[in-house]
């Protein structure tokens, strides 16, 4: 008569520990002897020990510096240099920071080939060189949107000089990037404003050769002359009525022009005035800057080893050499009885 599942499950529970006490003697030296191998061979003359230092950012909003300095009419995004970014601006830094000009920056300024020890006549040595710098240079984003730049090194101090220094690089060339990109505007900003001037100029030239043939202001100077030729008719004085005549035929000629370029002229200038706004705008972008990051915390020198955890090394060398001996034992046993059988 077979027994209830709870009764088995006990029954086995209870041989496999019968089994384990019987065979305690052997288990028992195994995993000391795997406790102090891993306790030797978890020391720093065969794991290097590895320190941490991490920097904290934010990114900002802060799309255009002459934008965010001056009085916008209406608040909108991107207008408050004391806004933070939200998950949008913190994925186009961690797109900064993995960029390949940061990353070789950092492995020429540091020598990190010399650093991690990889042999320069190693055929794969840059593959094995950006492999060590991923692993001991990470970048994440956390829940509150801002950035973390994490550095592990052996030497304490270089560790936190990395992370300093990606995140002044980082600074640096996403300012750039957007530089190139304001100066380019700037150049098109600035065609466009020499343009319309030298139109202005050149309509300008033209009312002052009308001005010097007598056309100052075409309506007023219509009215007043047509005023006087009448007085001038009406009491005979047939010279005077000959010159202002002469005058309102040159108004006729040229009148039309006149008003014609006076009234585009005064529209040019309205849009030259914001062009030259755009234009000082633009020239403010180039040349000014404003940081990329809000940094919350610089990286320092850590006093203690963040890699291996010695601790954790032996307790999982112990525990896995004991469930090993374990299995080999059982293993062991099983084909035993099977032969005698």
């Amino acid at each position: 008569m077979k027994g209830t599942p709870q009764e088995e499950q006990y029954f086995e529970s209870t041989n496999i520990l019968l089994y384990i006490y019987n065979w305690r003697r052997p288990l028992l030296i195994v995993s000391v002897i795997g406790a102090v191998l891993s306790t030797i061979f978890s020391a720093p003359r065969f794991i290097t020990p590895l320190f941490k230092s991490e920097v904290v950012v934010f990114p900002s909003t802060t799309h255009s510096v002459s934008k965010a300095v001056s009085a916008p009419r209406a608040f909108h995004r991107g207008s408050d240099v004391m806004e933070f970014g939200d998950e949008q601006e913190a994925e186009n830094l961690l797109q900064v920071l993995n960029s390949d000009e940061i990353r070789q920056r950092i492995i020429d300024s540091y020598d990190l080939m010399r650093h991690y020890r990889i042999p320069k006549d190693s055929k794969y040595r840059y593959t094995a060189l950006n492999k060590a710098y991923e692993n001991r240079v990470q970048f994440s984003r956390t829940e509150f949107m801002s950035v973390v730049i994490t550095v592990l090194d052996s030497d304490p101090d270089t560790a936190a000089l990395i992370a300093n220094d990606i995140s002044d690089l980082l600074n640096e060339v996403k300012g750039r990037i957007k530089k190139k990109r304001a100066i380019k505007g700037l150049q098109i900003v600035e065609q466009e404003f020499l343009n319309l001037r030298s139109e202005l100029d050149s309509m300008e030239f033209e009312l002052t050769k009308l001005r010097e043939r007598g056309v100052h202001d075409y309506e007023s100077q219509a009215e007043v002359f047509s005023e006087q030729l009448g007085i001038a008719i009406v009491k005979g004085n047939d010279k005077a009525a000959r010159q202002i005549q002469n005058r309102l035929d040159t108004l006729a000629k040229y009148g039309s022009f006149y008003v014609a370029l006076r009234d585009e002229s005064r529209i040019l200038k309205d849009e030259l005035v914001r062009l030259k706004t755009r234009y000082d705008q633009s020239k403010v972008d180039v040349y000014q800057t404003l940081p990329e990051t809000f940094l919350v915390n610089r990286a320092f020198p850590a006093e203690r080893k963040t890699f291996p955890k010695r601790s954790l090394i032996v307790l999982i060398s112990t525990l896995g050499t004991f469930l090993f001996t374990l299995v080999c034992i059982i293993i062991t046993d099983t084909i035993r009885s099977q032969k005698k059988a």
